[in-house]
Parts: C-alpha cells; structure tokens; sequence
C-alpha cells in the first residue's frame, strides 16, 4: 500500500512563497511518477506539475517560472516551491503518485494513490 502524506500549506500574501512537501511510503518511490495537482472551490482537480524519477519536471502554463517541483529518492519525498503567489493560486493542493507510466501526465485520473490534500490561500 502506497500512502501520501502533505504538509506546508497555509496562508500566505500575494507576492509570497510556500514550500509544499509530499511523503511517500512504498519501496520503489524512485519509480514513481509524481505529481502535484490543485481543485479550487467549483473547479475541477488541475494539473500543476510533475517529475520523472530522473527529475525531469513537467508544469502547467499557470505556474511555469514561479513554481518548482524537486523528489529526493533517497528520502521518499516531493516537494513544490511555490513564490509569486497569485489569488488564483488558493485551492487545496494534493501530491499523487503514479506507479505504472514512464511520463509525467497532466490527467488526474492517471494517477493511482494520492494525498489527503492541504489548503493554500493567497490573500490578495
């Protein structure tokens, strides 16, 4: 069993900076792709970013250039610096793991075991 624990999310002003981090249980983290993704109220869950087990990083347009993902294998952890934070940034944010591709994927569905969420708000 595969289980995500998030933590790092809060409230924050516009302008500012969050460090989100993602705990993985499961012997071949390494493998996995992960990803981050985020569902405001009314909207649907979007992809914001995604790293290979190389460290080749994926992002969504709405966060490309001021957020970045990063894993550290050997500590079974994923991370997403977020600075610049916008507004439209608030939502709940949520780490996911798929464990059956080679190639980060944008689709939520895709992905097979995922966190319990934590909230950011950018006050504006």
């Amino acid at each position: 069993q595969v289980q995500l624990v998030e933590s790092g999310g809060g409230l924050v002003q516009a302008g500012g900076s969050l460090r989100l981090s993602c705990v993985v249980s499961g012997r071949t983290f390494s493998s996995y792709v992960m990803g981050w993704f985020r569902q405001a109220p009314g909207k649907e869950r979007e992809f914001v970013a995604g790293i290979l087990w190389s460290g080749r990083a994926d992002y969504a347009d709405a966060v490309e250039g001021r957020f970045t993902i990063s894993r550290d294998n050997a500590k079974n952890t994923v991370n997403l610096q977020m600075n610049s934070l916008k507004p439209e940034d608030t939502a709940v944010y949520y780490c996911a793991a798929d464990v059956g591709r080679i190639r980060v994927s944008r689709i939520a569905r895709e992905y097979d075991y995922w966190g319990q969420g934590t909230q950011v708000t950018v006050s504006s």
